[in-house]
């Protein structure tokens, strides 16, 4: 995945959580570790679309609302 896509999926990612009051903590599951969610806003790993789903589910949103950044 493009870095700079990457970067925008990734602050569009914390932007849901903090505005929903979620840590990393909080926003981990059995399927996505709060590790990997560190590694992904801070665009140090890609991601698959399985864990984004995971991700959606989580924070109560559409996948499509996590890419709602253009």
């Amino acid at each position: 995945m493009n870095k700079a896509y990457l970067q925008k999926l990734a602050n569009r990612i914390k932007e849901l959580r903090t505005k929903n009051g979620l840590t990393q903590d909080d926003l981990a599951s059995e399927f996505v570790s709060r590790g990997m969610i560190s590694l992904l806003e801070t665009v140090r790993t890609d991601i698959t679309v399985s864990k984004l789903k995971c991700i959606a589910d989580n924070l109560g949103v559409n996948m499509k609302d996590l890419f709602d950044f253009d």
